[in-house]
Parts: C-alpha cells; sequence; structure tokens
C-alpha cells in the first residue's frame, strides 16, 4: 500500500469546521487513545473543541494522559463538519461511535497505519509504513508547523512506545528514535509511559494469565491458549481480553506465531495474533475480516471457541510455511 498523505488537504478542512469529532477503534490499545487525545490537545491548540470518542471509553491504565477525562464512551445527538478516523484500519473497528459518528459528519477523515486500511473517508492521511498512528499524527503536525507542547507530546509519544513494545518490533527505523527525541524534547516522559504502560500489570490480569497458562498448546511452531467467558469473569474482568497475554506467548523460543481465542458474549471469539519477524499475521486476520500488522493483529470470528479455532489454525499453519524467520 503507497503512503496517502493529504497534510494541506486535511488541515484546511480542520480549520473550516466548525464541529469536530474524533473516534478511534473498539477494545483501544496505546496507540489508539494516544492517537486520540494527542491530536484532540493538538486540535485544542488551534482553536478547535473536538468531541473525542471511543466505544467502552478508556482503559484505566490510559487515564493518566492529559486529555483522557474528555473522552467519551457514547456520543451525544449532534451533528459535525468533520470527523477523524484514527487508528481504524476499516469502518466497523470505529464501533458504535464510529457508525454514529459517520452518518452525522459531512466529511471523515481517515488517519491511519495499518497496511490492510479499506480507504473508507474522503481524505487519507494513512502510511502503512508508520510505527504507529501517532507518529502519522507527528508528521502531521510538523508539516503544518503546529507547535507541539507537553499535552500533545506525551499521548503521541505513547503511542509509538505502545505500538513498538518499547521500539522492539522490527519495523523501527532511525526516524522512529529521532521522533522519540523530539516527543521528549517536548515534553514527554518516556519514563511515565514505560512505567504506566508495558511495566504495569494489575493483580486481575495475573489471575486471567493462570488460567490462560491451563490452555497453552504448541505445535507446528503456533502457540495458543483460549480464554473462556468464565475464566474472563472468574479473573475480575467484564470485557473480553487476554491483558496482553498474546504478547508473553510469542517470546516461546520454539514458537513463530502466538494466538489468543477469547470467547464473546455475542457468540464470538476475538483473536489476538502476534508474530516474529519474517511472519505475517495481518494476512490471517484480514482473511478473517480484521486487520492489523504483519507481526500484531486481530479480528472477531462468529462460532464458539472450538469453531473458530477449527476455521483459524489452518490459516496459521499456512502463514507459518509461507513465512522465514529474521534474524537480524
Amino acid at each position: 500500500m503507497i503512503p496517502n498523505l493529504n497534510w494541506t488537504k486535511a488541515a484546511a478542512a480542520v480549520d473550516a469546521a466548525a464541529e469536530v469529532l474524533i473516534v478511534t477503534h473498539v477494545s483501544p490499545d496505546g496507540d489508539a487513545i494516544g492517537s486520540l487525545v494527542g491530536l484532540g490537545n493538538a486540535l485544542i491548540e488551534r482553536g478547535k473543541r473536538p468531541d473525542l470518542a471511543v466505544d467502552g471509553g478508556v482503559p484505566d491504565y490510559l487515564r493518566f494522559l492529559p486529555g483522557a477525562d474528555a473522552v467519551l464512551d457514547e456520543l451525544p445527538a449532534k451533528t459535525w463538519d468533520v470527523m477523524i478516523s484514527v487508528d481504524a484500519s476499516d469502518e466497523g473497528r470505529t464501533g458504535i461511535a464510529g457508525e454514529i459518528g459517520r452518518a452525522n459528519s459531512r466529511l471523515v477523515i481517515n488517519l491511519d497505519h495499518h497496511a490492510t486500511n479499506t480507504g473508507f473517508g474522503q481524505i487519507h492521511l494513512v502510511d502503512p509504513m508508520a510505527v504507529s498512528t501517532s507518529e502519522v499524527i507527528a508528521r502531521w503536525l510538523i508539516a503544518i508547523e503546529q507547535p507541539i507542547i507537553p499535552s500533545i507530546a506525551q499521548p503521541l509519544l505513547t503511542g509509538l512506545v505502545t505500538d513498538t513494545i518499547g521500539f522492539r518490533t522490527s519495523n523501527v527505523r532511525p526516524e522512529t528514535l529521532d521522533l522519540a527525541r523530539l516527543l521528549m524534547a517536548a515534553g514527554a516522559s518516556l519514563q511515565t509511559i514505560m512505567a504506566r504502560t508495558l511495566n504495569s500489570k494489575p493483580y486481575k490480569a495475573l489471575m486471567l494469565w493462570r488460567s490462560a497458562m491451563q490452555h497453552i498448546a504448541l505445535e507446528d511452531g503456533i502457540i495458543s491458549s483460549d480464554i473462556p467467558l468464565s475464566d474472563l469473569h472468574a479473573a475480575g474482568y467484564d470485557e473480553p481480553t487476554d491483558a496482553d497475554f498474546v504478547s508473553l506467548l510469542i517470546q516461546v523460543d520454539e514458537a513463530v506465531i502466538a494466538a489468543v481465542f477469547k470467547e464473546t458474549p455475542d457468540s464470538a471469539v476475538e483473536l489476538s495474533l502476534r508474530s516474529k519477524p519474517g511472519y505475517d499475521v495481518s494476512v490471517v486476520a484480514f482473511a478473517l475480516g480484521g486487520g492489523g500488522h504483519r507481526q500484531a493483529a486481530g479480528a472477531t470470528v462468529n462460532g464458539t471457541l472450538a469453531e473458530v479455532r477449527k476455521r483459524v489454525m489452518p490459516l496459521l499453519r499456512t502463514a507459518v510455511e509461507q513465512g522465514k524467520l529474521v534474524n537480524s
């Protein structure tokens, strides 16, 4: 996918808008919320009062970000001149907030970094070479000469850090570290971000991991586990999650792909995928109606845990067969 970056056109549309809405994807991660509030704070500096929304609101561990308290978990009855969708590869990923926003907005800006982006919206700021959507936003702000102050820098660096797992993914470039340096110089605290995101887990996450450990299987280079609803609720969670257990699984030496199957109350399974460099799980996710990156992707698939496993595992085996481990 070739980068599609209409910096000036997007800035003109936002500057001309009286009402702006920013939404991000369901089950938001650090890049989703970092992009949401980072861009929101930037637009406030440009004289706007944007509405920020995501289904379910901001996860507790990301509430330290400046502007997080302004994020809505559901939208009021209103119309907007511009809606900006951040970090969502397709319209469905933005959930109810995105559906309402698109139906009540005159123009949609698609701002993303996923190679699986479907190209929705009228104006595109999509760069699959970027390590995070927050990188795309930072480059947009630099291009339009918008000063980056601490309340903008902290969320954007959070997106950069979390989507690269602390600058450890294979798509990190020298320019990535240059941007991190710029954001730190603008007032972002790398120490705080690391402590509050990558190096932080609630006790209930360990309880969930303990249950998930009982379901681990390793076969043909694929390590996987199931999280039934009963285990989720027993650990104290209301919404499907693996508390990033999949990132622990991919560290296993004998595995090149990791998968966690999470049962939902809606007769479906949320699938989280990770891979080592040289193996592409985004192809699998996209085939299942999801999206993501070569090394981190996901999808929601209708069916029981057993039914979804039966459908997904052959696709993962093909991904293993078509890949080759890259060590440098």
